[in-house]
């Protein structure tokens, strides 16, 4: 089943989808720690798994095929492949595409990927330079495509119109869903999705939370995604900044009150950045599916 027609099914009957995210710690991920947390996770019954890509051929790229079609294969549970273009030439991505048609892939999102260290940048320094560019060969190849959104806008992006503009591109090149980045306020997500809907961005955007587990961890997602962290989790920051147990848990409670405020005001889906953590996905899962 295509992520299109997860997302049809629920509109038509009023349910909400519900995914997680296998987020490998530095991107390393064996087939065989994959094939335990896939199992872990299949009980809970999500609507589909997407499996992350590292570019450069520096994490699990080459497993993450292998992954995704395991997921689908042992489990019939829907899996999209993430693929990253900032590394790929255009011959990588032919083969890319024909690596993953083989394995019955029928889902993939489509992402730019993080920029490396010493890389040039600008005109003519690499095939794809965005997501966007990399859509239609997808398409075209018949997969069904997702994208990223960003209900701050982008970290490299200052410019909240530009922001949607380029979503909208996505849109147009043939990405029939939407995984937002991470967010620790629900009220960026609403206004973002009022701006989504005013560019005419019809296809369904689901929202991705992460709990918070660590202090290092946030400071790190903060830095990299550029999320704001409301007056609450800082509270809770300073609160248990010696119990490291206590914010973990406060961590994970605080995600679950998002995705249930998320799901009464009616969002087309919630994603799990589960951090391949069983309880993580199993309290996201009881608070959206009581």
């Amino acid at each position: 089943m295509t992520i299109a027609q997860i997302f049809e099914r629920a509109q038509h009957d009023g349910t909400l989808p519900v995914s997680f995210e296998m987020f490998p710690p530095k991107g390393e991920l064996s087939l065989e720690r994959a094939r335990e947390v896939a199992h872990a996770l299949a009980p809970l019954a999500p609507d589909f798994v997407s499996v992350t890509y590292s570019a450069g051929g520096s994490g699990n790229n080459a497993a993450t095929t292998h992954i995704a079609r395991m997921i689908n294969d042992e489990l019939q549970i829907p899996s999209v492949a993430h693929l990253t273009c900032i590394s790929l030439k255009r011959t990588d991505l032919a083969a890319k595409i024909e690596e993953m048609r083989g394995a019955g892939i029928r889902n993939v999102l489509a992402l730019r990927g993080d920029v490396p260290d010493g890389a040039p940048t600008g005109p003519g320094c690499a095939d794809y330079r965005y997501a966007k560019d990399i859509i239609p060969a997808l398409v075209d190849a018949g997969f069904c495509v997702g994208a990223a959104a960003y209900p701050e806008g982008h970290i490299e992006c200052d410019d909240p119109a530009l922001s949607i503009q380029r979503l909208k591109q996505k849109q147009d090149t043939g990405a029939s869903f939407l995984v937002t980045q991470l967010f620790f306020d629900n009220q960026y997500f609403y206004r973002f999705r009022e701006r989504a809907a005013a560019a005419g961005i019809t296809v369904p955007i689901t929202a991705g939370i992460m709990p918070f587990m660590s202090k290092q961890q946030i400071t790190r997602m903060v830095f990299m995604c550029g999320a704001s962290l409301p007056s609450p989790v800082i509270k809770l920051l300073a609160r248990y900044e010696n119990d490291p147990a206590s914010l973990r848990a406060a961590g994970i409670e605080y995600a679950c009150r998002q995705l249930e405020d998320l799901a009464a005001h009616g969002v087309d889906g919630c994603h799990v950045y589960t951090m391949n953590r069983l309880d993580v996905a199993r309290a996201a899962m009881s608070a959206l599916r009581r």
